[in-house]
């Protein structure tokens, strides 16, 4: 599903992933490695994927259907890539690889029309014919067939037989853009130019991108041409073919049109079951026939999915889950005979499904379909099996079955487990053996707890990583508000605020504010608080530490309003930004540079002198000596632009001073302060609990985003130049992420930079403003941002996570959904949540119960998976932490790993495992090692010691009302206790 969506990278990860998973599935590992393959062939990197191929198929246990795609594909990629030597060569392999693809899998129609367009290309006509006759014979309703045929027809001088295929095609696929085409040629070709209009203007409709330059300038010429045309045609003037009407009705084109709705007609009826319950009948709209029912003994999905459970544990089933399963058995192979029965019956219509064909014409012909429009449909058949295995999961769930299960003997890992139901259903065990235990619940103290985890499964519960409520469904995009919004709603006021003084700076109203706002403003703060901004200048930075590591963004300089997107050459969402690297001294150089070529730029305008623009061929440094910044072009026509991101500010020892400074601002928007979760985390997150610095020129771009796990961020302009601003409410970014992927971009993995217009088409509210030097910027939690430079400035930016309710839900639930989307959540939120619980004291019921949920179900999973551990014989170490230690994540599937680490050397390096990815790797644990973190007993006392607390005015921290630290210290991590 990732490698559909274009992701992939994430596509990549998950492949690694299920081939080191030694469970058992339905995919066996070389077909995996196939879909592997067939990752960098969708990329373009086609000598890789010509390696994989050739590799896979010196295995010996290759199936015969797995054998004949990948020869397939070998056979195409060298058909279609000019880069894998001389033409003759590669056609002589491609028709190897595709002849033995027909040998593997002699069924297969696509093999046989990917050979009949090798011999076309190659000039062997009739071989190409037959190929082509035989791929109709063997599949069914295969267009591209059909216009490959007219084309040969057409070559040969044959338009009669030509527009008998063509016609074929577009029967069958009424939005075949090339049969269109081609027949729009044929008819132009013999001077029947209101047939061919008619033809082009069909091709048009099966473009869903743009739609061809040369052939929307023919379509315009053709109309203008018959629009001046003095007299229609004579109609009982000779035409050399009939019109498109009389074509549509001939007779060898009007037999396949009603051949195929014949067979439609039976494939539907055979599909279509027809429920009666006692009473309730199945009610037919007007005018529709009732469908005839499906035999008795077909088996539901649900019930096959039962049937395959109890094969799988035959071992351990009561007698009367045997009998079940005896009996699902005996339906199953009924379904099948009857199957095989319907499939002959359908083999002797094909027979007489399609007409007859003239003789093979003897000319060699030239595709019509292009290679690279084959290239999306070939793609069709590896997809289709990520394709097809959602849509039945979907069926399935939303299939009634014919009897009632007992729900615990259907494994389903993602469905949140519900109380036992009091009803008695009819298929159920003996002995009662499968009834589940009592969920937990946050009454329980941590020996109870404890107690209970001796009675679970531990293969079923280490599969549920939430740190949510039990019942809670699994987080999802958020729907926008109901409610529509005015036009001039659209674009609503920021909210912002003008303070004066320290004292009005350290108002806890001023707090207050802005937690009510998804992005809210604080201007003069810098100058009531007398904030050396100068520290953060470039200038400082240079002297300061010259050589100090800086991440460099390459860019389009464009107006804030517009993107355009250099992979569909057009305006679009995506956002071109490659990463690279250099030192503070030569981007501040780049930096300087870049302003001076714009002032001589300003004064040779005044001037009337225009210099040409270097193209994107220069290939020298950008930050080296003599590099022409600002000066250099894409093909596009927009200005390559620098942009300096992620410097560094965390080393207390090279930036004291800077740090030092910022200790001036109010403490809820400290870098470090009580009242923030983040300096309870026990480590430094670069950029989160760490301060980073950006160095921008006009046009540098920070893409849309949400802060990491939806914590709030603090964000302050050193200056001297402007950045404008946008901000959407976090209720709305279910809506921007259906745009991201209406764009083809993901949401959370990709680069995207949202069209205003775009969304204000579906009543998405964009908060719009400019950020002035000095200006304060509060990014309340969840809100959808980006922003744009507009000068050359240098901005100081950090995250800031409030105790407050709103603040603490967001970010679990994101760190659920960054699970779903493979996506690492850099904030470890069990290890925070264990912090918290040991660090402070809450007086607010629904934050401490989100706390002391998550405390209940990580204590719950560690206790399980020492459990699994032990029982699979591995000895069990106490590893400890060491003092500013960070947290550990999967070095397979990068979740948060708590407390439990299985350990296991690769290429020289110990790396994490979460215990699942161990299990895939081994399921026995064999060459694991099991560290274990905190004792047992540590977590159970400071489990039971995280109570709500009942006393406000001693125990609530108040980040507002906190004294400012010494002057002469500066606050750390280590400052604060931590596990």
């Amino acid at each position: 599903m990732f490698k559909i969506a274009g992701s992939f990278q994430a596509a990549n990860k998950q492949f690694q992933l299920a081939l080191i998973d030694c469970e058992s599935s339905t995919f066996c590992a070389l077909d995996v490695k196939f879909h592997v393959a067939h990752l960098f062939e969708t990329q373009e990197k086609f000598k890789v994927a010509r390696e994989q191929y050739e590799k896979l198929l010196l295995e010996q246990d290759l199936k015969p259907v797995l054998r004949a795609d990948i020869c397939r594909r070998l056979g195409w990629l060298y058909h279609i890539c000019e880069t894998f030597g001389e033409r003759t060569e590669r056609e002589a392999a491609a028709t190897k690889y595709l002849q033995a693809a027909v040998d593997a899998e002699p069924k297969s129609g696509q093999s046989l029309y990917l050979l009949g367009r090798c011999f076309a290309s190659s000039g062997k006509v009739h071989e190409a014919f037959l190929a082509y006759r035989n791929s109709v014979d063997k599949s069914e309703s295969n267009a591209d067939t059909w216009c490959s045929i007219g084309v040969l027809y057409q070559q040969q001088n044959q338009p009669m037989d030509a527009l008998q295929a063509y016609i074929c095609a577009v029967q069958i696929d009424k939005k075949h853009t090339p049969a269109w085409t081609n027949l729009g040629l044929l008819y132009e070709s013999v001077h029947q130019f209101r047939d061919a209009l008619y033809c082009y203007t069909n091709s048009v409709r099966g473009i869903e991108t743009q739609v061809p330059q040369s052939l929307s300038q023919r379509i315009r010429l053709l109309q203008t041409q018959l629009d001046n045309a003095p007299t229609p045609l004579p109609a009982n003037k000779t035409r050399s073919l009939p019109c498109i009407e009389d074509a549509w009705n001939l007779p060898v084109t009007s037999e396949l049109n009603a051949r195929q709705q014949q067979i439609m007609l039976r494939q539907n009826r055979q599909t279509m079951v027809t429920k009666q319950e006692g009473p309730n009948i199945k009610r037919f709209k007007p005018g529709e026939e009732p469908q005839p029912a499906k035999p008795s003994f077909y088996l539901t999905q649900q019930q096959i999915q039962m049937m395959n459970y109890l094969q799988q544990n035959q071992n351990s089933l009561t007698q009367q889950q045997q009998q079940l399963l005896t009996q699902l058995q005996h339906q199953y192979r009924q379904m099948q005979q009857s199957q095989v029965r319907v499939k002959s019956e359908l083999s002797q219509s094909r027979a007489s499904f399609y007409p007859t064909l003239p003789c093979s014409p003897n000319l060699s012909p030239s595709g019509g379909v292009s290679d690279q429009e084959l290239q999306a449909i070939l793609s069709q058949d590896i997809t289709s099996v990520a394709t097809s295995l959602a849509e039945d999961l979907l069926s399935q769930l939303a299939q009634d079955g014919d009897i009632e299960l007992d729900s615990s003997l259907i494994p389903t890992p993602t469905q949140t487990p519900d109380p036992p139901k009091p009803e008695v259903t009819r298929v159920k065990s003996e002995s009662q053996s499968s009834v589940k235990a009592p969920l937990p619940h946050l009454d329980m103290n941590a020996r109870d707890l404890i107690n209970l985890c001796k009675n679970v499964c531990e293969s079923e519960s280490l599969n549920d990583t939430s740190i949510l409520d039990f019942n809670a469904p699994p987080p999802r995009p958020c729907s926008p508000p109901k409610f529509k919004l005015m036009k001039e709603q659209l674009s609503p006021p920021t909210p912002s605020v003008f303070v004066e003084t320290k004292k009005d700076c350290y108002n806890p109203c001023l707090q207050d504010f802005v937690m009510q706002y998804p992005i809210s403003v604080i201007r003069g703060m810098a100058t009531a608080l007398k904030l050396d901004l100068g520290l953060f200048s470039t200038k400082s930075l240079v002297e300061a530490h010259p050589d100090h590591a800086c991440e460099v963004r390459t860019q389009l300089q464009q107006c804030v309003d517009e993107n355009f997107d250099p992979q569909l050459g057009r305006k679009g969402w995506g956002c071109v930004s490659h990463r690279s690297s250099t030192t503070v001294a030569k981007y501040a150089s780049y930096q300087a540079s870049s302003f001076q070529e714009s002032l001589k730029e300003e004064q040779e305008k005044m001037c009337g002198i225009i210099r040409p623009m270097d193209s994107d061929s220069d290939s020298r440094d950008s930050f080296g000596p003599g590099a022409k910044a600002g000066r250099r072009k894409a093909k596009s026509g927009h200005r390559i632009i620098k942009f300096g991101t992620n410097v560094d500010l965390s080393d207390e020892r090279k930036w004291r001073a800077q740090l030092q400074e910022l200790q001036k601002l109010p403490a809820f928007a400290r870098v470090v302060s009580a009242g923030n979760m983040l300096s309870h985390v026990g480590h430094p997150i670069l950029g989160m609990n760490t301060v980073q610095l950006y160095m921008k020129v006009p046009g540098s771009r920070t893409p849309g985003h949400q802060e990491n796990n939806n914590f709030c961020s603090v964000n302050i302009n050193i200056g001297p130049g402007d950045c404008e601003w946008f901000g959407v409410p976090d209720a709305y970014w279910g809506s921007l992420r259906s745009l991201c992927e209406k764009n083809s971009i993901n949401y959370l993995h990709g680069s995207w930079w949202p069209l205003i217009e775009d969304l204000h088409e579906i009543g998405i509210p964009v908060y719009r403003f400019t950020q002035k030097p000095g200006d304060f910027i509060w990014v309340n939690a969840g809100c959808v941002h980006w922003v744009q430079a507009n000068g050359w400035c240098n901005n100081i930016a950090w995250n800031v996570g409030p105790l407050t309710v709103r603040q603490y839900s967001l970010a679990i639930e994101r760190y659920e959904w960054n699970k779903l989307q493979s996506f690492k959540s850099i904030v470890p939120m069990v290890h925070l949540s264990w912090n918290l619980a040991r660090n402070i004291k809450i007086t607010e019921p629904k934050l401490f119960s989100l706390v002391k949920m998550a405390l209940l179900r990580t204590l719950r999973y560690s206790q399980i998976a020492l459990q699994f551990a032990k029982k699979k014989g591995i000895q069990i170490r106490f590893h400890g932490r060491q003092k500013n230690e960070a947290s550990h994540y999967c070095g397979q599937c990068e979740l948060e790993v708590f407390n439990v680490l299985l350990i296991r050397e690769h290429e020289k390096r110990h790396v994490v495992h979460c215990i699942n990815c161990a299990r895939r790797q081994s399921p026995s644990l064999d060459g694991f090692v099991c560290l274990e973190e905190f004792k047992i007993s540590e977590l159970m006392d400071i489990y039971d010691s995280f109570v709500l607390s009942q006393n406000p005015q001693q125990q609530r921290l108040n980040p507002g009302n906190l004294p400012s630290l010494p002057s002469s210290s500066i606050p750390t991590q280590n400052n604060l206790p931590i596990l």
